[in-house]
């Protein structure tokens, strides 16, 4: 399989793949973007993007087969019923352990997106955090929303910026950097009613498949059976 991605499953109505870190989604210049390039390696013919990952960003990306499975499962991404968790790194301990991090996200200069105080439309991204070695922690992150660079921005305002970001956090010198270390970890969603759960660990980068990463995982276990507050505890926070 190429090294944009590794095939996880094939269904009917969707594709489901393990994106590589570093491959743009988009298209750029003469270099195709990741759809295409699934399209003609699987040769299942045309594959419709019902979400997206950063380039820097590897793990879990689900391709629909049909217009009509895109639109199945956009209404599934609309109405906040897909749990989505991701893995990410940091060479900081963030302002408090875990719990939910919200606010409205606004363009700023460059490119960048900036958390903002206020609660008009929210970005919801909830998270735990573990000490992984000295001075390196992992971060399970659930986002209960789907804003343009919303984990990236929501680990700044933390202050534990994701390591290997570019972007939001320049200028950092560690060996291991070899990527940016955020990774789509788990996806849950319904089709056709019928669950589909998939889970997928991170295939590359030194810090993600070192020893101290695998035993933390196994540890953790299932990220969706971590305590998240249910849906009606996150409504009541939302309206304090």
């Amino acid at each position: 399989m190429s090294s944009s991605f590794q095939l996880v499953d094939i269904q009917p109505g969707f594709v489901v793949i393990n994106k590589s870190a570093g491959v743009a989604f988009h298209s750029h210049e003469e270099q195709p973007g990741l759809v295409p390039q699934v399209e003609s390696e699987l040769g299942l013919g045309k594959l419709y993007p019902v979400h997206r990952l950063d380039t820097m960003t590897s793990g879990l990306l689900l391709l629909a087969r049909s217009p009509e499975s895109a639109e199945c499962i956009n209404l599934e991404f609309r109405q906040r019923r897909v749990e989505k968790f991701y893995l990410a790194l940091s060479d900081r301990k963030p302002s408090k352990k875990q719990g939910l991090v919200s606010g409205d996200m606004e363009k700023g200069r460059r490119g960048n997106w900036l958390l903002l105080k206020s609660q008009n439309n929210p970005a919801l991204t909830r998270f735990f955090s573990y000490s992984l070695t000295p001075g390196i922690r992992l971060f399970v992150l659930k986002p209960q929303t789907g804003r343009t660079h919303q984990l990236r921005v929501m680990m700044k305002s933390l202050g534990a910026p994701i390591l290997g970001d570019r972007r939001y956090y320049p200028g950092v010198a560690i060996p291991e950097l070899d990527r940016g270390y955020l990774h789509a970890y788990a996806l849950s969603f319904d089709v056709a009613g019928q669950r589909y759960d998939y889970c997928h660990a991170p295939t590359e980068g030194a810090l993600f498949l070192s020893e101290a990463a695998r035993e933390r995982l196994a540890l953790i276990g299932p990220p969706a059976a971590l305590p998240w507050p249910d849906r009606n505890k996150l409504a009541v926070e939302r309206d304090r």
